[in-house]
């Protein structure tokens, strides 16, 4: 099984995105399925992320080569973005072959609180409020890179602590039921 991720920017994303999809695909029972991030052609941002002709280019592009695509952006705070993706969804079902499989999701709020979820945090960080921020990834992700000494890594910080979060996945689905957990419940239905 192929799996292309498509992140609205894999620069930073691809650290976060791969290990989460591995560990996801481990739980519903592939866990030798091959994970790939789409880095050609790089989506610079959310609005070519959520642009039916980049990701037709890109559905045109792999469909021969790819199983399930699975294209992740964050949310931002934005209540319609699952509206959005819902309509991606729709029109790529009509360009792919019947054993093709094209899902999205929306990040509550970024995908840097999908690392959050894998790590014991400091005592006065509340999971609620982390879920709240409209800015997770400044208030919260980056300081804890900062604290472990990660900001000079790739994706600065991002690929220590997504592979630590991997490693508590269970915990991150129990605690991002909005967006991994669905997202999970959505691939097991469709494999």
């Amino acid at each position: 099984m192929n799996v292309l991720i498509v992140p609205e920017d894999f620069r930073k994303d691809q650290y976060i995105l791969k290990p989460i999809a591995e560990a996801m695909l481990a739980a519903i029972g592939k866990p030798r399925a091959n994970i790939r991030v789409c880095q050609d052609p790089l989506l610079g941002g959310i609005d070519q992320a959520l642009n039916w002709e980049r990701i037709e280019e890109i559905l045109q592009r792999y469909k021969g080569m790819v199983n399930i695509f699975l294209l992740v952006v964050d949310r931002d705070g934005r209540e319609g973005r699952r509206a959005s993706l819902d309509s991606l969804e729709e029109r790529a079902a009509t360009c792919l072959p019947a054993d093709r499989v094209f899902l999205s999701e929306n990040a509550w709020q970024e995908v840097e609180v999908w690392i959050l979820a894998g790590h014991d945090l400091p005592q006065d960080w509340a999971w609620r409020e982390i879920r709240r921020e409209p800015n997770p990834k400044e208030v919260y992700f980056d300081r804890l890179a900062a604290a472990r000494g990660l900001v000079d890594e790739p994706g600065q910080g991002r690929k220590t602590l997504a592979r630590e979060a991997a490693a508590n996945y269970k915990r991150v689905r129990t605690l991002c039921p909005e967006d991994v957990a669905a997202l999970e419940q959505r691939l097991s239905q469709r494999i």
